[in-house]
């Protein structure tokens, strides 16, 4: 069974992280999310991107990141160039916990939902041993509140969702139950853009966040330049 659901009703595709556990982010995991996302683009669709139950991710999978560094760095990178540069806007609708690489995958959506409640969000790479990737500063330097672009780089400290809106991994929150319909709401506002301005002026806005992304891509895919 797919870990990737892909859906596509009035206009909006719903694209739903589910592999039963933790929706960690393997090759597979992220080929299949660029899958969908090409997929969305050619129905001309706004999108939503879910998890499940209480998690949109924990982040790279770790099982596999000591074999495939590259391939999964260099995965992870292309998903936040490609929802920074995708033509119709797109809704991140978090369930709960956002860890590592899944909140970078927040912080390169347009809108972006979370519920309230017990969960944890942040960028916790330092308190796991490894280094923010270059890619992932461009990400949260564009994205962050300054102080808590230091903070959360540096110490990985992890926020809860309050604080999370507050340092700019999340636009608002709702309760657990009304997170879908929020984000369906919004999808549908966002059907009423002129997309063509729309997606000139994220590209004019997203320039130079972009830039450093791409950087990131090269260094990731360059055995002789750091990563």
């Amino acid at each position: 069974m797919s870990p990737v659901d892909y859906s596509f009703e009035d206009g909006v595709a719903t694209i739903t992280l589910d592999d039963g556990k933790v929706n960690a982010l393997s090759p597979t995991m992220l080929d299949e999310v660029l899958a969908a996302l090409d997929r969305a683009e050619e129905d001309g669709a706004i999108v939503v991107l879910t998890g499940r139950a209480q998690t949109l991710s924990a982040g790279f999978d770790l099982k596999s990141l000591p074999e495939h560094p590259r391939e999964m760095l260099s995965g992870g990178a292309r998903l936040a160039e490609r929802l920074l540069s995708f033509p119709q806007p797109v809704v991140a609708a978090c369930n709960g916990n956002a860890i590592a690489m899944a909140a970078f995958v927040l912080l390169s959506c347009d809108v972006r939902i979370g519920v309230a409640g017990d969960f944890r969000i942040g960028l916790n790479e330092v308190a796991i041993g490894l280094t923010v990737p270059w890619f992932g500063i461009a990400v949260a330097r564009h994205r962050l509140a300054r102080p808590y672009f230091d903070r959360c780089t540096v110490t990985g400290a992890l926020l809860d969702p309050e604080e999370a809106v507050r340092a700019g991994f999340l636009d608002r929150l709702v309760a657990a139950e009304e997170l879908m319909p929020a984000a369906l709401e919004i999808a549908s506002e966002l059907r009423q853009l002129k997309l063509d301005a729309h997606r000139a002026t994220k590209m004019r806005i997203r320039a130079e966040v972009l830039d450093g992304v791409r950087d990131g891509i090269e260094r990731i895919e360059s055995p002789d330049r750091e990563w």
